[in-house]
Formats: C-alpha cells, sequence, structure tokens
C-alpha cells in the first residue's frame, strides 16, 4: 500500500510540473489566436480587450495558470476560442471514434505481434524467420499516407468495396446492429493502415527478446531435462516475454487517444488527431492544453499501472522497486 501511495504522489508531482512546463511553453509560444484579429481592420483594439477579458487573458501569466490549473482540478478545461464550445466536450465528442480505432488496433497488433514475433524466433534464420523480417520491415518503413492513398485509389475508387471518408454512410442507420456494422465497413480501411503501420517495430522487437530468452540458460536446463513445446513455451517463454510487453502497452494508454493526424485527415475521421491539428494552428490554447494534460495523464497511469501489474508478477521486480 505505501509502495502505491508513493506512486500516485509521483504521478500528481509529474502531472503538476507538465502542466506549469507546457502552459508557459504554450503561452510563450509567438502569435496567438487573437494575433489574425489585431491586423483585422474591422475589429477594434476595444472588442479585442473585451475578448481577452472574457477567456481572463488580460490577467499575468501566473494568474492565468492559477486560474486554469484550479478549474483542471474540478475537470473544468476550459472554453475553445474557436468554437466558443466547452473543450470538455469538444474532446467528448471526437474521442468516441479515436478509441473505438486505436483500442480495436492496439490489440490486433499485440496478439498479431506476439504470434509471428516468437514464431520467427523459434524458427531462427529458416525461411520464415526472413520472410517475417521483411514484412516487419516493409510494415516499418512504409509511409502511412502514402499506404492510405493507395488503399483508397484501390479499394475505395476503384473497386468500390469501402467508402472513402468518414464513419457513416447518409443517411445514418437508425437501427443499433446496422448502425455498428456502418461503422466497421468505414473503419476497415484506416484501421487496416494503423494495424500495418504498428506491426513491424513491435513484431521485430518481440523476436529479438524471444531469441535473447531462448539463449538463457534457465532455457537450456529446461530443455535438458526434456521439456519442449507447448510446456516450454507457457511456463518458460512467455513468462520472461511478459513484463516487457506488459510495460509497452502501459505506454500504449496515451496514443488511445492521441488519434492521427494525417489518417484522419485522408479519412475525414473527425478524431481526436484532427482535433490537435486543428486547435495547434489555430492556438487555441484551451483545446491543446486539454489534450496534453489527459494524455500526459494516460502516460504516467499507464506506468504506474504497468509497475504495479509487474510487481504482482515478479516477486525480484518488487524487491527491486
Amino acid at each position: 500500500m505505501p509502495s502505491i501511495l508513493r506512486k500516485l504522489f509521483y504521478v500528481v508531482l509529474m502531472l503538476c510540473i507538465i502542466s506549469l512546463l507546457s502552459f508557459g511553453a504554450i503561452h510563450l509560444a509567438p502569435n496567438s489566436f487573437f494575433a489574425s484579429g489585431e491586423l483585422n481592420p474591422n475589429i477594434t483594439p476595444e472588442a479585442l480587450e473585451q475578448l481577452k477579458r472574457v477567456y481572463g487573458l488580460d490577467k499575468s501569466l501566473l494568474m492565468q495558470f492559477i486560474s486554469w490549473f484550479t478549474a483542471i482540478i474540478q475537470l473544468d478545461f476550459g472554453i475553445s476560442f474557436a468554437s466558443g464550445k466547452a473543450v470538455r466536450d469538444e474532446i467528448l465528442s471526437r474521442l468516441p471514434i479515436t478509441l473505438w480505432m486505436n483500442i480495436i488496433s492496439l490489440i490486433v497488433v499485440f496478439i498479431l505481434s506476439v504470434y509471428f514475433g516468437i514464431k520467427a524466433a523459434l524458427k531462427h534464420d529458416q525461411m520464415y524467420d526472413r520472410n517475417v523480417k521483411q514484412f516487419a520491415l516493409l510494415s516499418y518503413a512504409m509511409p502511412s499516407f502514402y499506404l492510405s492513398l493507395i488503399l483508397v485509389l484501390v479499394f475505395a475508387v476503384k473497386w468500390n468495396l469501402f467508402p472513402i471518408s468518414g464513419v457513416h454512410s447518409t443517411p445514418t442507420p437508425l437501427e443499433t446492429w446496422k448502425y455498428y456494422l456502418d461503422m466497421a465497413w468505414h473503419l476497415v480501411l484506416p484501421i487496416f493502415v494503423m494495424v500495418f503501420g504498428g506491426l513491424g517495430s513491435l513484431i521485430l522487437y518481440v523476436r529479438s527478446l524471444t531469441l535473447n530468452i531462448l539463449k538463457s540458460d534457465y532455457i537450456f536446463f529446461a530443455k535438458s531435462r526434456g521439456i519442449e513445446g507447448k510446456v516450454l513455451f507457457w511456463h518458460y517463454i512467455l513468462p520472461n516475454l511478459s513484463p516487457p510487453m506488459i510495460t509497452i502497452l502501459g505506454l500504449s494508454l496515451p496514443g488511445l487517444i492521441g488519434g492521427s493526424v494525417i489518417l484522419e485527415s485522408i479519412f475525414a475521421i473527425n478524431g481526436m488527431g484532427l482535433l490537435f491539428y486543428q486547435s495547434a494552428l489555430s492556438r487555441d490554447y484551451p483545446v491543446i492544453m486539454g489534450i496534453l494534460i489527459i494524455s500526459s495523464f494516460l502516460t504516467l497511469l499507464g506506468n504506474m499501472i504497468a509497475d504495479i501489474v509487474l510487481t504482482k508478477l515478479n516477486p525480484h521486480f518488487k524487491r527491486r522497486t
């Protein structure tokens, strides 16, 4: 219990430091959301000053941070400069589709990477291993925007098998099962791009870890005792492969809400990636800070959860921490 409390204190402390640094860096950057208004002759300086007072930008930077951080603690991320809507509502409206895409792709990537990575290591230097390495390198090197455009041209434009853009047909199906089936049909191509792009590095990582495990002393002694096949895999290889994979899974949490700017732009998906990109272009500070804080919190939370799970699985790790 003291260890968990210590980790929670660390999360809170780091979140405060990240908030302070991010807030200062963003607000000290050149230009602002109101810079274009200052150059517009139709907008009077008095009107701009009134807008700044509404958003609290007439105060000192320190007072702005204190007001903003106090609101953040109450889960109030402020009002978007661009839309005039609550940042929390903006994020919640874009979050579901990004979560759907990232959770599905993450699960598929982990399952396929573990399967192909372990099998390639077990067939080291054989034809299967060489083919898997070539596929992994292709996946790692292929730009996501290039693959997206190829898939759109072939499967959407030429063969008309999948829709070009969006997440729903027009009109939107009313029945629940048709609604989700229609959404799944629209997400096939973007999820395929995400899975393909994520496989390469993780397959090579799992393969490398498995090769190191197979060269270890305990595997040698297990084989000398006649342990092979499924028993060797489930009782010796997988338990030693789990800790680094759990760590990677924990660090993948912020990616669940991050979205992909390029992917969401090509497939016209109104997700978190596109929201962050649009907010960065327009200097919409409240939205940018809201997304950064949530991503930072998920990064720290994922790291903490991974540490807790590892201490439960591995007593040696618990003694070291």
